[in-house]
């Protein structure tokens, strides 16, 4: 099973932009399909953007976020990034890195980070 590392967060103004990280640790990395979700004080954990797994490799983003943050992965680093552009007040939340997998033998495994904080002022 993966364990996931998030990093790159931090206090920046609107209009600036900020890379997060995602640091996989575990086997089958590449097998995940993995996604960012943010949260924000007294919201809803939401779903930001997701990529497919293996040569796939789709992507797909929420509509707050489309146009403004790009998701990618680096299979062989066993890394997923989140590069935010544009940053709005509202961007503001504790972001989570996971991944989920369904094996051949229809195991589920779905896996979080522990979250990085990024603030955007206006």
């Amino acid at each position: 099973q993966v364990q996931l590392v998030e990093s790159g967060g931090g206090s920046v103004q609107a209009g600036d932009s900020l890379r997060l990280s995602c640091q996989g640790f575990g086997v089958a990395f590449s097998m995940y399909t993995m996604a960012w979700y943010r949260q924000a004080p007294g919201k809803q954990r939401e779903w930001v953007a997701r990529i497919k797994s293996g040569s796939d490799g789709s992507t797909d983003y929420s509509d707050s976020v489309k146009g403004r943050f790009t998701i990618s992965r680096d299979n062989g680093a066993k890394m997923v990034y989140l590069q935010m552009n544009n940053l709005r007040p509202e961007d503001t939340a504790t972001y989570y890195c996971n991944g989920d997998w369904t094996s051949p033998y229809d195991e589920n495994y779905n896996v979080w980070g522990r979250g990085t904080q990024v603030t955007v002022s206006s």
